[in-house]
């Protein structure tokens, strides 16, 4: 793959889009300020969903649509010798409506929520695409660019679950590549699955002097919690828990009727976090038991509910896969030593499903994702580097048409 890399970059057509990622740079950063300042929080990405939509029919892309749960899309055509590649980046950010999201310029440095992550892998798509048509380069598969909905937190992969579930492209893809994150440092592999739940444990309540002795729910909870705290997990396959959030009650001299907390399980293994999941619901059920033993029952029974509100499935592509040498190769003729890890993207989906995916960067770096201060940094050498390796590895796999 390393030879194959080596004259892709030394063909002249290539060469010719390189120069002109490097020629527009200025304008990719535009169209990611642009971009991020469109809010898109959790379940509310339909505004940059219409912009970013009008930007691929700008681009000349054809069957530019959106689709019924909101992802946005256009083809890049090929000589349809090759089979479809879907290369994706995520609509959606983490943080909720009303968050400024004003992008502030300091140096190479843009500070603002989402821009990292992965707002700035969008307007890259569009660089991609604009170099392409440049340099006048074919591929023999087609190129379905994809800009999707849902991938953080609850909304639970739901725009690339849809692509490959019920989508009309879905019996055609046969590869996918995920643009999230300025990151070129690593190149995502295996997708770590999770399992999370919201558990409401209800009770009769009551007042905290004039009731005193009755069952109380907060207390199945926290048994439940100390009991979770207490699980052995293997460290190979890499496998984790959390209580994330809690909430409930009504008053500080009541007895709650309702108290609620969210659990994130993870793991590389699906075995594992089966196994895992197996036990958290045993815990639970223990915990409503102790508690119904413990106390009066006479106003009502502790019972509890167990909603899931996460299913990301784990998978991994093989190592010898055209996909991971290929992109192996361009990341390391352009400098980068990437590690190959496990992680929780859009890839996930395509993985489980047993097709070739993988998670590659937008070139640059980034830091404080997540947070209201997150940041990018956009010089040119390593963001321009950072973008034409993970071109590369577009079009290795895509193929060039003769």
């Amino acid at each position: 793959m390393t030879d194959s890399i080596a004259t892709l970059l030394a063909y002249p057509a290539f060469q010719r889009a390189a120069a002109t990622l490097a020629a527009e740079h200025e304008r990719t950063v535009e169209d990611g300020i642009m971009l991020t300042e469109i809010p898109a929080p959790p379940f509310a990405e339909e505004v940059r969903a219409a912009a970013y939509k009008d930007m691929l029919a700008a681009h000349g892309l054809e069957d530019v649509e959106m689709d019924e749960i909101g992802n946005v899309m256009g083809l890049r055509r090929g000589t349809g010798n090759g089979p479809l590649l879907v290369v994706a980046a995520h609509l959606d950010t983490v943080f909720p409506a009303g968050t400024d999201v004003k992008v502030r310029r300091e140096g190479t440095k843009l500070f603002a929520p989402g821009i990292g992550d992965d707002t700035r892998s969008l307007a890259v798509l569009l660089a991609f695409v604009r170099a392409l048509d440049a340099a006048r380069i074919r591929t023999q598969s087609d190129i379905l660019f994809v800009g999707d909905v849902g991938e953080e937190g609850l909304g639970d992969l739901r725009g690339i679950r849809h692509l490959f579930t019920k989508g009309k492209y879905r019996d055609r893809i046969k590869n996918f590549i995920t643009v999230d994150s300025p990151d070129m440092t690593s190149i995502a592999v295996g997708g770590i699955g999770s399992k999370r739940y919201r558990v409401t444990f209800h009770g009769p309540g009551g007042h905290s002097f004039g009731a005193h002795g009755i069952v109380n729910p907060m207390y199945a909870m926290a048994q439940a919690m100390t009991e979770l705290a207490k699980t052995n997990v293997p460290a190979a396959p890499r496998t984790t828990f959390a209580v994330t959030v809690t909430g409930g009650g009504t008053s500080i001299n009541a007895i709650p009727n309702e108290v609620w907390m969210d659990v994130d399980m993870r793991s590389q293994d699906p075995a594992e976090l089966n196994r895992l999941e197996a036990r958290f619901k045993a815990i639970v059920a223990q915990a409503v038991e102790t508690e119904n033993n413990a106390r009066s029952t006479r106003t009502g029974v502790i019972t509890v509910e167990l909603k899931l509100v996460g299913d990301r499935p784990a998978g991994a592509t093989a190592m010898d896969s055209d996909l991971i040498r290929h992109a192996t190769a361009a990341y390391q003729a352009h400098g980068f030593t990437p590690k190959h890890e496990f992680s929780s993207t859009d890839a996930n989906i395509p993985m489980s499903l047993g097709i070739p995916a993988i998670k590659i960067g937008s070139g640059g770096s980034s830091g404080r994702a997540h947070s209201l201060d997150e940041w990018i940094d956009i010089a040119a050498e390593p963001a321009i580097r950072g973008m034409t390796a993970s071109l590369a590895t577009i079009v290795a796999v895509a193929g060039l048409a003769e």
